[in-house]
């Protein structure tokens, strides 16, 4: 995980410009909407719809556009009716990605994900080629700084926490079951310890190194060219990148 943790700190940089295009708030907004749809709108009862609200806070979401999100989910005003779906592939050096997304038109955006596949190098598959490398896991991050080791580990484990991991330079990983990703969070909360990020997602069993900067370009065009499309919420992939060759393509 330690070049996807290294990748997620330049993803969370280059955030801001997209936040800039609204794209941040929109897919915000969707997420909230389908969460409300199949969850209901009490965020109490509904941990989707609380982890999505929260996270628009965190962008400084206008709650007035929490609500009508909210209320188009439940029905109380009209909204757009979009539908999950997932892409699944493959990127230079036959590297597995893997992408979470909603539509309202799915032919749409299937053509279009295909042709973004295409253009960087890669191609999209059936589902379910790629989706057995992947396992969903909730992951934690926290920075090391912040708390010692131990007593991290202490309130994680005793929260239900499956594992964690310290062997970067500047978090800590803890990982959870989906379940009970939301009482881990609750629990560090609750101890006054600042949790970094935070999400369910999906993990790679395995991994592909990728050792030259023209392919990691290649491979990271791909992956923020998908992470930028409207219909698309979440990318994964199982690539292993050297931080060095991260900082230097960063520059």
């Amino acid at each position: 995980m330690g070049g996807h943790s290294h990748w997620a700190g330049i993803k969370h940089k280059k955030a801001l410009t997209d936040a800039k295009r609204g794209k941040v708030w929109t897919k915000l907004v969707r997420e909230i909407t389908i969460a409300a749809r199949l969850g209901g709108g009490n965020m109490e009862h509904n941990p989707r719809l609380r982890k999505a609200v929260d996270d628009a806070r965190a962008e400084n979401m206008p709650s007035e556009n929490v609500k009508r999100a909210i209320q188009k989910g439940t029905g109380e005003i009209p909204g757009v009716n979009y539908e999950e779906l997932t892409f699944e592939g493959y990127g230079p050096a036959g590297v597995a990605v893997y992408a979470e997304g909603s539509t309202d038109n799915r032919n749409r955006t299937a053509q279009q994900v295909r042709k973004i596949f295409e253009e960087h190098g890669g191609n999209m598959g059936n589902a379910g080629c790629v989706a057995f490398l992947f396992e969903k896991k909730g992951y934690l991050t926290v920075k090391k700084k912040a708390v010692a080791e131990d007593e991290l580990m202490g309130v994680a484990l005793d929260a239900g926490a499956d594992d964690m991991k310290s062997e970067g330079d500047e978090d800590h990983e803890i990982f959870t079951s989906p379940q009970g990703f939301e009482a881990v969070r609750e629990a560090l909360k609750a101890k006054g310890i600042p949790v970094e990020s935070s999400e369910v997602t999906m993990l790679p069993k395995t991994s592909v190194r990728i050792e030259d900067s023209e392919t990691a370009r290649k491979l990271l065009a791909l992956i923020e060219s998908l992470e930028e499309h409207d219909d698309v919420s979440h990318v994964y992939s199982n690539f292993d990148i050297p931080a060095q060759i991260l900082d230097s393509l960063d520059k």
